[in-house]
């Protein structure tokens, strides 16, 4: 298998929300509790684990998952469906709720699959970005 590098997102472009992601390269934020080492996302300002409120750090969470559990949604308001939403465990021992997209063949549970930011609306000309998980030969950024 070759790898090329991710095309990168537009200068313009911003994250669906503030702190869940970094464009450049792609990865999804979260935090890590100086306390008990807990790692989370979103990131937060407190440790759900040792309930610890200060201590916190962001930090950038792997690319790389494995699907723990699916499901496909046939009715959603307003939505294309169907659509796969699953639940990903990140290397970082993280699980990460997100829509499947682009995989090669049917969806498995311990499928493994990768992050890949896309445009997901836009407000003006400005591409809002959001996340997905994907198949491994998929790319990893649409715009």
């Amino acid at each position: 298998m070759t790898t090329t590098s991710p095309p990168h997102a537009p200068v313009h472009a911003r994250a669906l929300r503030e702190g869940l992601l970094q464009l450049d390269p792609p990865r999804l934020i979260g935090s890590r509790c100086a306390g008990c080492g807990t790692t989370q996302f979103p990131a937060r300002d407190f440790c759900p684990s040792c309930r610890a409120e200060s201590g916190q750090t962001h930090v950038t969470l792997s690319e790389r998952a494995v699907v723990f559990s699916y499901t496909v949604v046939h009715q959603a308001p307003g939505g294309r469906v169907p659509y796969l939403l699953a639940y990903v465990d990140l290397e970082d021992k993280v699980r990460v709720m997100a829509q499947l997209e682009d995989l090669n063949g049917d969806p498995r549970i311990d499928m493994p699959v990768k992050l890949k930011l896309k445009v997901v609306r836009f407000d003006g000309e400005v591409p809002i970005i959001g996340y997905v998980f994907v198949g491994e030969d998929a790319p990893t950024l649409e715009v």
